[in-house]
C-alpha cells in the first residue's frame, strides 16, 4: 500500500531522529500518508507502526488524538471552526451554523460534489480574532462574520487556491 518514494520520505523523516527514538517521526509519517492518500486508514496507520516498530494501536492513538489526521476521505476543502467557548462568546457557534445552512451539511458531513467537509475544532490559538476557522489544516481565516463565509465559500467553489 504504501509506496518506495513514501518509504523514502519516511526514511528523511526518521533520519532526524537518534535511531532508538525513530517512533518520534510518527507524526511526520502520518502527514506524509495523509497529503498522499487524502487520508490514514487503519492499513496505512499498521504500515507505518511496521515501519517505526511500533504497535499500531500507538499510531492509531496519535491519529485519533490530533484532528488534522483524516481518518476518512474527505472533501476537497475541510473546514474547521473553532467552537472552544472563547470563540463561542464571539460567535464561533454561528459561524458554524451559518456554514450548516449554506452548505446544506451539518458538522461532520460532506457535501454532495465532495468541495467541503464541515467540522468543528478546539481553539487555534486565535480566540482575539474569532470567530476563526482552520482551511485544510493550513490557512487560518479570522474575524469570519457571514459575509466573510459567504465569500470564501463562494471563491473555493469558483477554484481558488486555500
Amino acid at each position: 500500500m504504501i509506496s518506495e518514494a513514501t518509504k523514502a520520505r519516511f526514511a528523511k523523516e526518521v533520519a532526524k531522529y537518534p535511531a532508538e527514538q525513530k517512533q518520534s517521526a510518527v507524526m511526520a509519517c502520518l502527514a506524509i500518508v495523509q497529503q498522499e492518500l487524502g487520508h490514514v486508514s487503519t492499513d496505512s496507520e499498521a504500515e507505518i507502526a511496521s515501519y517505526l516498530g511500533m504497535p499500531a494501536m500507538a499510531v492509531h492513538e496519535v491519529t485519533t488524538f490530533y484532528n488534522m489526521y483524516n481518518q476518512r476521505p474527505l472533501g476537497k476543502y475541510k473546514l474547521n471552526v473553532c467552537t472552544n467557548l472563547p470563540c463561542q462568546l464571539r460567535d464561533g457557534q454561528k459561524a458554524l451554523h451559518h456554514l450548516e445552512r449554506k452548505l446544506g451539511i451539518s458538522m461532520g458531513e460532506t457535501t454532495a460534489d465532495g468541495l467541503f467537509t464541515l467540522q468543528q475544532s478546539e481553539c487555534q490559538g486565535a480566540c482575539a480574532d474569532a470567530p476563526v476557522l482552520l482551511v485544510n489544516d493550513r490557512t487560518m481565516c479570522s474575524y469570519m462574520s457571514n459575509d466573510k463565509l459567504d465569500q470564501l465559500i463562494d471563491g473555493l467553489k469558483a477554484g481558488g487556491a486555500k
